[in-house]
């Protein structure tokens, strides 16, 4: 019964990966509820900074922010900021997001453009060194709830050097969480911001300014840039928790298929062996009774 003690060791293996799956699961869904509760809580205050930002500019047509317009002069650069996962076993989510990711490198690549990245997550970090393209800067390990403060330093970077006409334009990668079972890999434009973007709602407002307009239009725009890189980076962490439960419930389903496929074939195998006794015991009866 050598044969039969292997394939009880296969299952006793197996089910030992199914435990540690099916508790992967739950944890996954624990973390997704509240990985859903906070992205949508981040998204009112993007909203109405948005609103109030719109009727500023609105009100100040004289004056345009670097944010809100293309650079003079093509500076032939691009700037991306990545947003992936630190850990794996969450399906193709990171894959299909940096499959994007590198159909856009290379068709900036054959425009004659560079690009350079800020990476946030472990994932996106390694796959950009990986392709030997220009990281700027990153963070990462930012655990289950992401920190507004850990996002502005990298991020600040590629905003800085767009004020300053060294980039064409600064994209936002990301996965955008659509439902538990559907994630979207989305390559959206950050800068400059598009005119549709910034487009008020609701009636005109009067200000008062202090100390004057253009100082509260420029915090206001970054502010605006920060909570849109915090709800990219909350909308990932979603999906995240999400395909991670997704996947983890498969590979549970799929452990005890292979478990009850294992336990047919040692059932055979056993049955297989008590025959074969049985023969030999026959036969040898009746070669002694002969």
């Amino acid at each position: 019964m050598a044969a039969g003690k292997e394939i009880r060791g296969k299952i006793k293996s197996v089910e030992n990966t199914k435990k540690i799956t099916k508790a992967m699961e739950m944890v996954a869904a624990s973390k997704m509820r509240k990985a859903q509760e906070r992205m949508r809580a981040a998204r009112p205050y993007a909203d109405k900074v948005r609103n109030i930002t719109a009727h500023l500019a609105q009100a100040n047509p004289d004056y345009v922010h670097p944010f809100m317009s293309a650079p003079a002069t093509p500076a032939g650069k691009s700037g991306f900021v990545v947003v992936t996962t630190d850990k794996g076993l969450c399906g193709g989510l990171n894959t299909n997001l940096l499959r994007q990711l590198t159909q856009q490198l290379r068709e900036l690549e054959a425009r004659g453009s560079k690009a350079e990245a800020v990476a946030i997550g472990s994932k996106g970090l390694g796959f950009l060194n990986r392709i030997g393209a220009k990281v700027v800067s990153h963070a990462t390990q930012l655990g289950d709830t992401p920190h507004l403060e850990r996002l502005i330093g990298p991020v600040k970077v590629l905003l800085d050097a767009y004020a300053e006409g060294k980039l064409d334009a600064v994209y936002l990668c990301y996965t955008r969480f659509i439902n538990t079972m559907k994630q979207e890999p989305v390559i959206e434009q950050l800068l400059p911001l598009q005119a549709d973007q910034l487009k008020p709602s609701g009636r005109d407002w009067d200000y008062l300014y202090e100390p004057d307009a253009k100082t509260v239009i420029d915090e206001l725009l970054l502010r605006y840039l920060e909570a849109l890189v915090y709800q990219a980076v909350a909308e990932n962490m979603a999906s995240e928790q999400s395909a991670r439960m997704v996947a983890m419930k498969a590979a549970t389903d799929n452990a005890g298929t292979v478990i009850n496929d294992l336990k047919l074939v040692y059932n055979k195998t056993r049955q297989a062996a008590i025959t074969k006794e049985l023969s030999e015991i026959v036969s040898g009866a009746a070669a002694i009774g002969g």
